[in-house]
């Protein structure tokens, strides 16, 4: 979503202009505004609240295009709207808010897509409506004063005329007179004038300013038109031939929940596809421990049956020394006796690691079938029937 900050600098910089122009023109626009301070001041008044609410009319946009940037990244992220109500509730957008709120995705209607713009564009329409009033405002003020001034202006023109007398009289005694009855025209003259140039000169500022907030409410609309197009799903009821007659409305409906109940079914078959690989590479990796035990146990049959080999190879030796040992009335030596001991204790020793070493084997084979049995559960658990209705 753009967001309308070019907008309002548009609007800052004209402002900005406006007021340079009139701290130029600051004696002449005084004077001017001195001439009816009362209409001239309410004139003002209704232009610095028009200024306010154009203002206010952009930048109320920017927590609408904060909350649907913030819930483009939530769907996105978890691929589900229903997380949505810590993002606060939106304003202009509440409608859409509270559509989208108890929804598993967001996939809208051609039908719910048109009611769902139609009602954003009325309440713009809406906010629109007081602007364009305050620029009528300022035009009526403006002629009110015009009008009021002239009244003015004709009726002191007639009170001179009616008290001007001619016969016999001085000249410059009667141009005098004269000019003092005219002092009360020249000021109907100047309120009329006065209100006239605040009148038409607000109406245009805030014309500028409304042209520039009417243009960041439209952008703002058909960016979210674009948006919700894209996850628009178009319905074969909602489309009609021209002389055929339309599908009923609850025949439409039920192809909708049928075909939101396909796509729910297609997303759990796609978590039961990813569910069974991760079980097929567990499997693989159970089997390659395995086939890495079998290669150890192996190696430990091999190192049993070189043992068993030795151990026959040492009997006939053990027992002619234990022939000469009682002809000989037990003159073996001391060394021999220290290294026959020394093999009867490292026999027994290797026994016993070939016993534990068995034992730890068959415990991790059996770990590793248990953690085989429940992914295999898991995943069954997982790719259970679903009910596409």
């Amino acid at each position: 979503m753009t967001r309308p900050h070019s907008y309002v600098l548009k609007m800052i910089l004209f402002l900005a202009v406006l007021g340079g122009v009139c701290f130029m023109l600051l004696l002449p626009l005084r004077d001017a505004f001195m001439a009816n301070t009362v209409l001239n001041g309410l004139i003002v008044g209704v232009l610095v609240l028009g200024i306010g609410y154009n203002f206010r009319q952009v930048l109320r946009l920017f927590p609408e295009v904060t909350w649907i940037d913030a819930f483009r990244k939530s769907t996105e992220r978890d691929g589900s709207s229903v997380g949505i109500s810590n993002l606060g509730t939106p304003k202009l957008l509440a409608p859409m808010a509270t559509m989208v709120s108890n929804r598993q995705t967001l996939s809208l209607s051609t039908v719910a897509m048109s009611t769902l713009l139609d009602g954003i564009a009325s309440r713009l329409d809406e906010s629109r409506d007081t602007s364009r009033y305050t620029i009528g405002l300022l035009i009526f003020l403006g002629l009110l004063g015009t009008f009021w001034g002239l009244l003015g202006t004709v009726s002191s023109i007639s009170d001179v005329i009616a008290g001007l007398e001619i016969n016999g009289g001085n000249s410059g005694a009667i141009f005098g007179e004269l000019k003092r009855g005219l002092q009360a025209p020249m000021e109907g003259m100047g309120t009329a004038f006065s209100s006239s140039l605040f009148g038409l000169a607000g109406s245009l500022v805030l014309g500028f300013l409304d042209l520039q907030a009417n243009q960041a409410q439209n952008r703002f609309y058909n960016d979210l038109e674009e948006w919700l197009s894209t996850l628009t799903r178009l319905s074969s009821g909602a489309i009609g031939v021209e002389g055929e007659q339309g599908v009923p409305a609850y025949v439409q409906a039920l192809l909708e929940q049928t075909a939101e109940s396909l796509e729910n079914l297609q997303r759990t078959l796609a978590r039961g596809e990813e569910s069974r690989i991760a079980v097929d590479s567990h499997l693989i990796a159970v089997g390659d421990k395995i086939e890495t035990l079998t290669d150890h146990m192996r190696t430990q049959q091999a190192l049993m049956r070189s043992l068993a080999e030795t151990q026959v190879e040492l009997k006939p030796i053990l027992a002619q020394l234990a022939s000469g040992d009682s002809t000989s009335g037990g003159s073996i030596d001391e060394g021999t006796r220290m290294h026959i001991r020394n093999l009867d204790v490292y026999v027994t020793r290797l026994t016993d690691e070939m016993k534990s070493g068995r034992e730890e084997t068959v415990q991790q084979i059996r770990s590793e079938l248990k953690l085989l049995a429940r992914v295999i559960a898991a995943s069954s658990a997982g790719n259970g029937p679903t009910n596409p209705g």
